[in-house]
């Protein structure tokens, strides 16, 4: 029983340190930042997607009996399984949340030590050495629990704690205080609900699984039931960790507010906050534990987007293509983080919904007894949706275009709750009804 225990210990240690990276960090800072006395309502919703839904679908994923994503999502439809697999791993790697991690390595960390002329050339030699070091973590994926769980994981935490501790015990000011920003007074919840996307660990929980799953069959578990037991215990340890830490960096950004003025991203907040408590010393700290933070992360992408790429790909060595990853990641790292976080808005926002109605549906497979004409029917109506969710974030980004806002306009006449991001929800359920009553009426059997 001992032994167990410490096994979910170490695969939900491992887990929290796969996903706990560049945005788990700096975006409920600024959550906190911009909801002020609201956090309670935003911190709800940031858990529901940045903590629920990833340990749901890390679950869901055990329970599925499959290896990895691309074998479920083949299993449904041959196209979709590649579409999908494969847009959601250069997703999470090498186009947006690999790069994202160097970037806000160097930015939270040691961008306040260099002038202002001098940061393009220092984050050139800082990813390289960054990208470096993740490449030669990567080389042994069977080593990835000792080197994420039992090392930087722990050292992570550890750091991390002191600027939490000190937070709590010397507030920056008052939360009942706190200055709430206008999206924020009646919509904080949302806030939250939607700003948890950008975490991208829903779309982390798919793509992880290959990893977790296969530390399970390394410490001799086989049985499909007893690995989804070991799933769901270690999925327990990663739940407190990432709610603490994040209930904990959401009060931190909003008592912050009585000392500095709202900035314009967390990773600025945090070095302002360190600075605070720690002076010198702190922004050494920080950049220590970001750092960190990031770098166990990236680990885990590089090895799972390898493997995952190289399970479709098996004529390419997984060797190659952690050199692919990291190279691609390395140079769009070198764009800048605001930019990087500018240019995945619209693709979260097409992704997520199709990753949460995903998960859902494995759940709900006993139902329909895994009939694979309900996932493809539910994922087209969610699919046509989120497109829409995404096009409404380009429009806001890119700003006046009349055609563009026109369309946007009759859709949001004709889907509940498009202005709030959740214009995929009644298609999704919509898609669910239409599946099974095809499922019922036609008595389609599962192929």
């Amino acid at each position: 029983m001992k032994n167990k225990i410490k096994d979910y210990i170490t695969i939900g240690s491992m887990l929290f340190g796969l996903f706990f990276g560049a945005g788990n960090l700096i975006f409920p800072v600024n959550l906190g930042q911009n909801a002020g006395a609201n956090m309670i309502q935003t911190m709800i919703g940031f858990l529901i997607t940045a903590v629920g839904l990833p340990l749901l679908g890390t679950i869901a994923m055990g329970i599925s009996e499959n290896s990895s994503l691309f074998e479920m999502t083949t299993g449904i439809n041959k196209k979709f399984g590649y579409f999908f697999t494969i847009g959601l791993y250069l997703t999470i790697g090498p186009f947006f949340a690999l790069p994202r991690l160097g970037t806000v390595s160097f930015e939270v960390g040691l961008k306040s030590f260099i002038g202002e002329d001098k940061v393009k050339v220092f984050l050139l030699i800082f990813t390289l050495i960054f990208y470096t070091l993740a490449f030669l973590l990567s080389l042994k994926p069977s080593k990835i629990m000792v080197w994420v769980g039992k090392v930087l994981n722990p050292m992570f935490l550890l750091l991390l704690s002191s600027l939490i501790v000190v937070s709590f015990v010397n507030p920056m000011g008052h939360i009942s205080n706190a200055e709430i920003q206008s999206n924020f007074i009646s919509g904080a919840f949302r806030e939250g609900f939607i700003g948890g996307y950008n975490t991208m660990d829903v779309l982390a929980s798919l793509a992880f699984s290959i990893i977790v799953i296969n530390s399970i069959k390394g410490l001799g578990i086989k049985e499909p039931n007893e690995i989804a037991k070991y799933t769901l215990k270690s999925g327990i340890v990663t739940l407190v960790l990432m709610s603490v830490i994040y209930g904990s960096l959401v009060y931190m950004g909003a008592s912050s507010l009585g000392k500095i003025a709202l900035s314009e991203n967390g990773g600025i907040a945090l070095n302002q906050i360190s600075k605070y408590y720690f002076g010198f010393f702190g922004e050494i700290l920080l950049a220590i534990i970001v750092v960190v933070a990031c770098l166990k992360t990236a680990v885990g992408l590089i090895t799972a987007c390898s493997e995952m790429f190289h399970k479709i790909y098996p004529k390419i060595s997984y060797f190659k293509f952690i050199c692919i990853v990291t190279l691609i990641s390395f140079v769009v790292s070198n764009v800048g983080l605001n930019s990087i976080i500018k240019l995945s808005l619209p693709v979260l926002n097409f992704l997520y919904p199709i990753a949460i109605v995903l998960i859902a549906l494995i759940f709900l497979s006993p139902i329909f007894k895994n009939n694979k004409k309900v996932y493809i029917i539910t994922i087209i109506f969610t699919a046509f949706a989120s497109l829409f969710d995404a096009l409404n974030t380009v429009a806001k980004s890119i700003g006046d275009n009349y055609i563009l806002n026109k369309i946007l306009k009759i859709v949001s006449n004709i889907l509940p709750f498009f202005e709030d991001g959740f214009g995929w929800v009644i298609p999704s359920i919509l898609g669910l009804i239409v599946g099974m009553f095809y499922f019922k009426v036609k008595g389609v059997k599962n192929k």
